[in-house]
């Protein structure tokens, strides 16, 4: 049997090296057609920041070292540029020297990747903007940024790549600007969440942008203009480009396979694309989304391992059906820890699904033990079942724990109940008893039992700002320290210790929304009040979630209890 493989990194590395695991006697023949046929994707950014400090540490595999180890035949800077799928060949152009050969097959594997999104706007061609997707893009942006020339860069996209980009140049001491053409950075998030990494990227003196349309580049004398649709021109030393990535599937097309969701490579679930000798894996194909069970696009070094290894099972005469992704991912922002998986609220919308959530500011491990940080959490749920939809997880330490607890949870389509009753590990130094996974679980559980209601920050302001006997009445149940320190305009205070004492000072015909610093204690006084006869809700997040999203103000995360206060 002979297998050609288009494309390496992480789908077609990993399918050639789990072909051969399985058939010692196959012929493997993978086309690469950059210098690089297995590498560190997602580590280019910080080589370029300075972390990651020597070229071959960028190489997970070589030429060689394949030919050594698996008896892979790995050609480099060559590129397939046709299938004959009748005659089971490809034709490939060595890009040194131009010339074509053709090369038969008997299974063909596709990983051709995706390529950095260009939009059709003016100014692309110049040599001071870049794209991040290849090594050889990263050389060029390192040598770019560390032989002094480039004191300024602008970053266009708040994607994966922009920001690692935006922090790794400002390591390096370089001006960045950050555009973001949205509301808001990183689809991953909802805009709520987004709002906690845009503070850290400008205390990190990041000049973010939002909402800032580009229409094009220009070459000026003393560096690259980025022009804005207001019209304001940004002038810095080099430009990145990072607005997304493309599936590469133009061979696909050509050779008439089946396409699917933005032109992806439709496949089956072992990876067969509409020829059943042609299999295709990575960031070219369309999979279905795990939660949803519908088409996605979803551009992952995990996922694209999995299919590789699928692929070459299949080929193999195993199947193991690949399930889907639901997109987990994680971030460095500074020293934030910023990660996400399944369904965001738009998502959840887009899907049709009735769901709700709740935001928990718990600390990453016991308050009593030194060095804690408290974490922004926030679970995404069906109404109804309570069954997890997504999670997305800011703060510093502790989050990748909790983001793949989740991420377990959510594959395993478990619900509040089940969180609730996970049994995690715990010492002081880790976690607490009542682990942040477990008190999603609870706060979902008292939701869907109607323990308590449940609101947001608009609904909040929405009551303060059209005021009235019958509006809703804002109380804030905090401390009178915290209350001095800054409350909502127009709310009641009633610190919770006080507040059995003063129920007839507050109206029985009027809904109360209560909040605190973080939504623990106003959870304990709407059971208080609801006892009492009441009709109150619960502020989703507490003050410090308003500060930070609405305000944009930094609120305190060092040796923070649960209730919000310092421990």
């Amino acid at each position: 049997m002979k297998v050609v493989i288009v494309g390496g990194v992480a789908g077609g590395a990993s399918a050639a090296a789990r072909l051969r695991r399985l058939d010692e006697g196959a012929e493997i023949v993978m086309i690469e057609r950059t210098g690089y046929v297995s590498y560190a994707n997602c580590g280019l950014p910080y080589y370029i920041g300075g972390v990651i400090k020597e070229k071959r540490r960028l190489t997970l595999q070589t030429p060689e070292s394949f030919r050594a180890r698996f008896r892979i035949d790995v050609r480099v800077r060559q590129e397939v540029v046709s299938i004959d799928r009748a005659a089971k060949t490809v034709d490939v152009r060595k890009l040194d020297d131009g010339t074509v050969y053709t090369e038969s097959y008997d299974k063909l594997i596709l990983s051709p990747g995706a390529h950095p999104t260009v939009p059709n706007i003016p100014g692309t061609d110049s040599a001071r903007l870049h794209t991040l997707r290849s090594v050889e893009d990263t050389f060029r942006i390192r040598e770019a940024v560390t032989d002094g020339a480039a004191r300024s860069a602008t970053v266009v996209g708040g994607g994966f790549i922009g920001l690692e980009m935006a922090e790794n140049l400002r390591e390096l001491g370089i001006a960045v600007a950050l555009l973001q053409r949205g509301e808001h950075i990183m689809p991953a998030l909802d805009a709520d969440m987004a709002a906690l990494v845009h503070n850290r990227l400008r205390s990190g003196g990041v000049d973010l942008r939002l909402r800032a349309g580009v229409t094009g580049f220009a070459d000026e004398e003393d560096g690259i203009a980025t022009l804005l649709d207001t019209g304001e021109r940004i002038v810095s030393d080099i430009a990145i480009l990072a607005v997304g990535v493309t599936p590469e599937s133009a061979l696909a097309r050509a050779a008439g396979l089946e396409l699917g969701l933005r032109g992806a490579i439709r496949t089956d679930a072992c990876m067969r694309t509409s020829d059943p000798d042609i299999y295709a894996v990575g960031d070219a194909v369309e999979v279905v989304h795990a939660v949803t069970g519908q088409p996605a696009v979803i551009s992952l070094a995990g996922p694209a391992n999995k299919q590789g290894r699928i692929a070459a099972d299949a080929i193999c005469g195993i199947e193991h059906p690949f399930t889907g992704s639901q997109g987990s991912s994680i971030l460095k922002v500074f020293d934030l820890d910023v990660a996400a998986t399944g369904l965001t609220e738009r998502a959840a919308q887009a899907a049709g699904i009735d769901f709700d959530s709740v935001v928990l500011t718990p600390p990453n491990h016991a308050t009593y033990y030194p060095g804690g940080h408290a974490m922004t959490l926030k679970v995404l749920f069906e109404r109804g079942s309570g069954r997890i939809l997504g999670a997305q997880a800011v703060g510093r330490g502790g989050v990748d724990k909790r983001i793949d607890v989740l991420a377990v949870a959510i594959r395993a389509r478990m619900d509040a109940y089940d969180l609730a009753e996970l049994d995690l590990a715990y010492a002081p130094p880790y976690s607490s008893a009542k682990d942040p996974v477990n008190m999603a679980g609870f706060m979902i559980q008292n939701i869907l039992e109607e323990r308590v209601d449940k609101v947001t920050w608009t609904e909040v302001e929405r009551a303060v700002e059209t005021p009235g006997p019958d509006a809703p009445l804002v109380l804030d149940t905090r401390t009178v320290g915290e209350w001095e320190r800054g409350h909502v305009e127009g709310a009641a205070h009633i610190p919770l210790d006080e507040l059995r004492e003063h129920l007839d000072e507050l109206p029985r015909d009027r809904r109360l929304l209560v909040y605190c610093q973080s939504g623990l204690r106003s959870y304990v006084a709407c059971r208080i009040l609801a006892q009492h006869g009441f009709p109150c809700a619960n502020v989703a997040g507490g003050y410090g979630f308003y500060d930070q999203v609405l305000e944009g103000r930094y609120v305190e995360d060092s040796e923070v209890g649960p209730c919000g206060m310092r421990a």
